[in-house]
């Protein structure tokens, strides 16, 4: 399973990526339209923004943007790589890069866009009143965080897109 994981999030490396857009709103919220769904939440509710990088089955390395509010639900953005590219191994890169283009082609004739969605193993990375959203690429991560800090500490709306 860690393996199929592994081969799945090296496909998202080396894509090109469009860049976000982040535009202010007239109103008090912040908003993020991505590949994986949309999220809108009252700048008000926001109780904490943060951004950390944590290593996940000694194969991933996780970096994630959490959106804590008043409520129930928690909001995760997190871009994955694998360790392997971490390390920057020249025989490791290239089984890596060869496991990203057999994963687009699959993808690009299923029409899927599987290589975009978020990856869970249930129960363990099932998480109760989380709401989950893969970004796809390290720059897009940090103009999200910039994004939503911003809209936070000033108190003025915004409009984020990424995908």
């Amino acid at each position: 399973m860690l393996c199929a994981l592994l081969v799945c999030v090296v496909s998202l490396q080396g894509q090109e990526a469009l860049k976000p857009k982040d535009e202010s709103e007239p109103n008090r919220f912040w908003q993020a339209t991505l590949s994986g769904g949309n999220y809108r939440v009252a700048l008000d509710r926001i109780v904490s923004v943060s951004r950390h990088k944590y290593a996940l089955d000694g194969a991933l390395i996780v970096d994630e943007v959490t959106v804590d509010t008043v409520g129930q639900a928690l909001a995760r953005f997190y871009f994955i790589t694998p360790l392997t590219d971490a390390a920057a191994d020249n025989a490791v890169s290239s089984l890596a890069s060869h496991g990203r283009e057999l994963i687009d082609r699959a993808a690009q004739r299923t029409g899927s866009g599987i290589q975009n969605m978020v990856v869970k193993k249930y129960p363990e990375t099932s998480h109760a009143k989380s709401i989950e959203y893969r970004i796809l690429s390290e720059s897009e991560l940090t103009a999200l965080y910039t994004s939503i800090s911003n809209a936070w500490e000033s108190g003025k709306g915004r409009q984020f897109s990424a995908k």
